[in-house]
């Protein structure tokens, strides 16, 4: 009721954003659409003493990465309110570019951070198509309009050009990590390999800027009765229901596999 009496000062509020799962574009995961409201309504409803972001990603698409980590910072520079990140099993690849968008980084003592590097993975079905006696058929007009073709094989131009696409988007992923830990960093040749670190090992390489967990961290800053309001996407009615069983049945197929490449 303290805020609905006048000269009476309310206790401080942090904002949480709950951020679980791949980045995608689209679907299932997490993607700057769908949670751009999210974050809108976390800086701007109330005055919270800060934001807090608790993540729980395995990494995935980095424009989606890069957009929703630049909405937190417009709004955090915007509104002069500090953001901080608690990672939760992993804050890795693109999971570790969103905990950069916070001021300050706090792990778990197994927590997973790093991985910062780019990863493009497919399947070669050339020669299974083959065996049932599919014949595959692609007509273009320029000539690089059928690249990376599973059901080719492989052009070492091809490849080439891939590979200058990722190098690309590594430079700037590391050039955005720097950006934001700056001098925090260690001089580790390995810190931008896609090598990740656990808890301590983290923050001893400035990945992270502590071991801590939400509320006790938040209270040491804004007192015993700081309040924590959290802000998550909604789901629909059909995925409340579970009235979409396929897509959530291959849903977690790829959220499951996207984890387990860091043993999860």
């Amino acid at each position: 009721m303290k805020k609905y009496i006048p000269f009476m000062k309310s206790d401080a509020f942090v904002a949480v954003i709950r951020l679980q799962g791949p980045i995608c574009n689209g679907g299932r995961g997490l993607d700057s659409p769908s949670l751009a409201p999210v974050i809108e309504k976390a800086f701007r409803k109330g005055k919270p003493a800060a934001v807090a972001l608790e993540i729980n990603c395995p990494g995935g698409s980095p424009v989606q990465s890069s957009l929703i980590a630049a909405r937190i910072r417009r709004l955090a520079d915007e509104k002069n309110i500090p953001v901080f990140a608690f990672v939760e099993d992993v804050a890795a690849s693109g999971g570790y570019w969103l905990a950069c968008a916070a001021d300050e980084i706090y792990v778990d003592d197994c927590s997973i951070t790093g991985s910062i590097g780019v990863i493009s993975a497919g399947f070669g079905l050339q020669d299974l198509i083959g065996q049932y006696g599919v014949e595959r058929r692609v007509h273009t007009a320029g000539k690089s309009k059928s690249m990376l073709d599973p059901f080719k094989k492989e052009n070492p131009a091809d490849v080439k050009r891939l590979k200058g696409w990722l190098e690309t988007i590594h430079e700037n992923f590391i050039t955005y990590v720097k950006s934001r830990r700056g001098t925090k960093l260690a001089d580790n040749p390995d810190l931008f390999t896609g090598e990740v670190f656990i808890g301590q090992q983290g923050v001893d390489q400035g990945l992270a800027d502590g071991i801590g967990h939400l509320a006790p961290v938040m209270k040491s800053r804004f007192g015993e009765k700081v309040q924590f309001r959290r802000y998550g996407a909604r789901r629909s009615l059909l995925d409340r229901f579970g009235a979409k069983l396929m897509g959530d049945a291959i849903g977690s197929v790829e959220d499951r596999a996207a984890f387990a490449r860091f043993g999860l």
